[in-house]
């Protein structure tokens, strides 16, 4: 007996599917046979999507915070990269300071 592998989904066909649902242009029968998936699967995707939809406009505007716990690390980084930099100048050029 041959095992069928599942099928993974993007979170964008998620969505193109459930949005398919939502706008009940075709019934979720059809949705489910044009796509391969079960209509149970269609369902339960529409039902996240509807419950969901209201978090995504619930964020602030405006860019987000930078991280400040990586700041100090690659500024670390940077530091020790133009000094090396600088040293290799200082060599090639034949400058001491």
């Amino acid at each position: 007996m041959s095992e069928k592998k599942r099928k993974i989904f993007t979170g964008a066909q998620k969505a193109k599917v459930a949005l398919e649902a939502v706008k009940g242009m075709k019934t979720i029968n059809e949705i489910a046979q044009e796509h391969g998936v079960h209509p149970n699967q269609v369902s339960q995707w529409k039902k996240e999507l509807l419950e969901n939809a209201g978090s995504l406009f619930e964020g602030k505007r405006g860019p987000k915070p930078a991280n400040t716990a990586s700041d100090p690390d690659r500024l670390y980084a940077k530091i020790g990269q133009l000094n090396m930099e600088l040293d290799w100048l200082k060599k090639k050029s034949g400058i001491s300071l």
